[in-house]
C-alpha cells in the first residue's frame, strides 16, 4: 500500500487484503488445477479459463493500484474483474451440462457444506482443497462455480462502495482543486 502523509493522492493498493482478491486467487488456483486434470493438454478451453481467471484476480490488483489516480478506472477495472469471472462461470456451467453432472441447488447437502466453509475466515486455497481436488468432477465444478459467484458477488458489492465513496468524496480532479485552493488560503 503506498502511504499519503499529505497531498490529494489517496492511499492505494492493498489489494492482497481485499477478499474479492483472495477469492479470486482461490478461483485462480482452483482453475489451473481444474482445467490440467479435465482438459486434453491442447484444448483452447484452457487457455481460456486460465486466462479468464486470471484476468478478474489482475483486474482487482490493477483497480487497486489505479484508485490512488483514477476512480473512474478503479470502478471499470473492478467491473472488468467480474465479467472476466462471470465468463468463466459460464465455462464451469458448460463443462457440468456438457458431461450431464448436476449442478447445486441451494437446498443441496454440498451446497450447504461449501456455505459453511465459505465461512472460514482468512480462507485460501487449503480451505477449499478437498473439494477443488475432489475424484468427482461434479464437486469440483460445483465448488469452482460457488467460488466465482461469491467473489461475483462480493465485486457487486464492492462497485456499490466505490460508488457510494466517489459521491462523497468525488474524484482527483475535486482533490486536486482543494488542495490547491488550501494552500493558497494558507498564505
Amino acid at each position: 500500500m503506498q502511504p499519503s502523509n499529505e497531498g490529494f493522492i489517496p492511499k492505494h493498493g492493498g489489494y492482497r487484503n481485499l477478499i474479492t482478491y483472495q477469492k479470486s486467487e482461490i478461483v485462480f488456483d482452483g482453475t489451473i488445477y481444474f482445467t490440467n486434470r479435465f482438459f486434453r493438454k491442447y484444448d483452447r478451453t484452457i487457455d481460456q479459463m486460465v486466462q479468464a481467471a486470471r484476468s478478474g484476480k489482475q483486474n482487482i490488483a490493477e483497480a487497486s493500484m489505479a484508485s490512488a489516480t483514477s476512480k473512474e478506472t478503479e470502478m471499470k477495472l473492478t467491473n472488468v474483474a467480474r465479467a472476466s469471472l462471470e465468463e468463466l462461470l459460464i465455462d464451469y456451467e458448460d463443462f457440468l451440462r456438457i458431461n450431464k453432472l448436476q449442478q447445486w441447488t441451494k437446498n443441496s447437502r454440498l451446497y450447504l457444506r461449501f456455505s459453511e466453509l465459505n465461512k472460514t475466515p482468512n480462507a485460501s486455497y487449503e480451505t477449499f482443497k478437498k473439494a477443488i481436488e475432489n475424484p468427482a468432477p461434479e464437486i469440483c465444478a460445483n465448488t469452482m462455480i460457488c467460488l466465482i459467484r461469491v467473489t461475483t458477488w462480493l465485486l457487486a458489492q464492492q462497485l456499490k462502495s466505490l460508488e457510494q465513496a466517489f459521491i462523497k468524496e468525488g474524484g482527483l480532479r475535486e482533490r486536486m482543486t482543494k488542495a490547491r485552493l488550501d494552500h493558497r488560503n494558507k498564505k
